[in-house]
């Protein structure tokens, strides 16, 4: 079993998403300082903090440790919807979700 470093998935998740630390900071209500001494001193982040920056990501924090277990039984397209969903901003989310919506109504 391999022991999953929280700072290496972090930096994981932001590159999926082409996310800056700075972007994640503003998205998990944390400072950009915390994040980045974290990040660069390999600081091991809190169970708080780090609940903030899976809420950031907008992933549960059960995904952050268990990267594979949200995509199971997704397709490949929808597993590459979902990941670029949870890179958008939340307004961004909204317009989304209303788009597909108003296509689901077409059908």
């Amino acid at each position: 079993m391999n022991e999953l470093n929280p700072i290496e998935r972090i930096q994981e998740l932001c590159r999926e998403r082409g996310w800056s630390y700075y972007h994640l900071a503003k998205a998990s209500g944390i400072t950009y300082s915390t994040l980045n001494t974290m990040i660069n001193k390999q600081n091991m982040p809190s169970l708080p903090t780090l609940y903030k920056i899976c809420r950031g990501f907008g992933i549960p924090i059960t995904d952050f440790f268990e990267p594979d277990r949200s995509s199971n039984g997704l397709t490949d397209e929808q597993a590459q919807c979902l990941s670029l969903f949870t890179a958008l901003t939340n307004e961004d989310k909204q317009l989304v979700l209303a788009y597909i919506k108003g296509l689901s109504k077409k059908l």
